[in-house]
């Protein structure tokens, strides 16, 4: 009699892998690297700008979850079709600008349901981006908006959740004033995770892993964090380590 072995179920990764890199070679290194502790990998406008598809289509093949991070933001019918291409089984998430109002967040969302009913392995989950880490009030003066970054970000997610998306992406230091205002279920995924020793860089609104988690965030994005280091796995299992001591 033949023995079928099950396959381990790997157990949960709130981090999230920014494939922050060039080419699909790079890509696939750091799956292979960094693929037996980190089950979503990010793949965003750098890498998908390069390579297209074709990247994500090799990342799934190797049994891992994409995470197609391209912020669409355009009419509804455009964001539509575009959401229509990109999200297929495998794609765990996908991006959408708060920004870009009701009807073309409904529309993204009409898209994602109409292709979950006609194929049940199709998973994918929309996110709304309320503000970019990158900006902060002054920036936000600049471009003609009133409120605050904290006040923006919160006004975008209300937004975004009527409309029926199923998460936002925010930084770590609006997601306790999200979480109590729109609750336990809304699905939170944050960029702007740095360690303590990182430097900033570009992005003006970020936090340390473990403080980002009790600010209540469901998942982590870390790119230059991780594939900075000289031992991207050995940095992900310091950060896993931290999570279990808080």
């Amino acid at each position: 009699m033949d023995i079928i072995m099950k396959k381990k179920p790997q157990p949960f990764c709130p981090i999230i892998v920014a494939l922050d890199v060039d080419t699909k070679t790079e890509a696939l290194r750091l799956v292979k690297q960094l693929g037996s502790h980190v089950d979503i990998f990010k793949v965003g406008l750098q890498l998908f700008s390069r390579e297209g598809f074709s990247v994500v289509d090799a990342i799934i093949s190797k049994d891992k979850r994409v995470f197609v991070d391209l912020k669409l933001h355009d009419i509804p019918n455009t964001v539509a079709n575009a959401t229509r291409a990109l999200a297929v089984p495998g794609v765990e998430f996908l991006t959408i600008h708060a920004a870009g109002g009701e009807e073309m967040l409904r529309a993204a969302v009409r898209t994602l349901q109409n292709g979950r009913s006609k194929n049940p392995s199709l998973s994918t989950r929309l996110l709304a981006v309320t503000v970019l880490t990158s900006l902060d009030d002054t920036d936000l003066r600049q471009i003609g908006v009133g409120h605050s970054v904290a006040g923006q970000a919160l006004n975008l997610a209300r937004l975004a959740v009527s409309a029926g998306v199923d998460g936002v992406v925010a930084s770590p230091h609006e997601v306790r004033l999200i979480r109590a205002e729109l609750g336990r279920d809304l699905i939170l995924v944050t960029p702007g995770v740095r360690l303590e020793t990182d430097n900033a860089q570009d992005q003006k609104r970020v936090m340390t892993p473990t403080m980002a988690m009790k600010e209540g965030s469901n998942f982590l994005v870390m790119g230059r964090s991780l594939l900075g280091a000289s031992d991207p796995l050995q940095m992900i299992e310091k950060v896993l380590a931290g999570f279990l001591r808080r």
